[in-house]
């Protein structure tokens, strides 16, 4: 069997890193800005307090930071290695880069929803501009690190939109 050129464990865990600080860094600047810095990481990570439980991790702001990023980063590592894998697979089917494309425009558009949906609560106060620049930065960070690594990606893709074997 061919030795594969692209780790696709270390890319995803790579192209999830750069997704991950992006969107930290946006609402660093953002919440430092608006004169709380920390804010949505605090607000978010309460959330993952109560789920872990007060009694593990306790009630501070430093344990809902840190409980939030850890949560944040393992997230944004599946996504990442989910993301390298798509496109290590689109080497042979480049069709799934067509399917990539519709889904990841349907979860964006869901997201959006359901920030509207929270709009009037507490949630609300992360508006949804900023989660939309937050997530355009992501996009764009991980599929430009991505695109760089896999050159044939333009092709692929022009191939899977256009329905051609080229």
């Amino acid at each position: 069997m061919a030795e594969r050129h692209h780790n696709f464990l270390r890319e995803g865990l790579i192209t999830g890193f750069i997704g991950a600080t992006a969107i930290a860094i946006w609402f660093l600047i953002v919440d430092t800005i608006a004169g709380h810095a920390f804010y949505t990481p605090i607000f978010l990570g309460k959330g993952v307090v109560s789920v872990l439980g007060k009694n593990m991790m306790g009630d501070t702001a430093f344990t809902q930071v840190l409980g939030y990023t850890i949560f944040h980063y393992l997230a944004f590592f599946i996504v990442g290695i989910v993301l390298t894998v798509i496109v290590h697979q689109a080497e042979r089917t480049p069709a799934i880069l067509a399917g990539l494309l519709v889904a990841f425009v349907m979860m964006t558009l869901g997201f959006y929803m359901i920030a509207a949906a929270f709009a009037s609560s507490a949630l609300g106060n992360l508006a949804w501009p900023q989660i939309f620049i937050a997530n355009l930065l992501a996009s764009g960070l991980m599929l430009g690190y991505l695109w760089r690594t896999h050159p044939k990606l333009d092709r692929q893709l022009k191939q899977a939109l256009e329905g051609t074997d080229d």
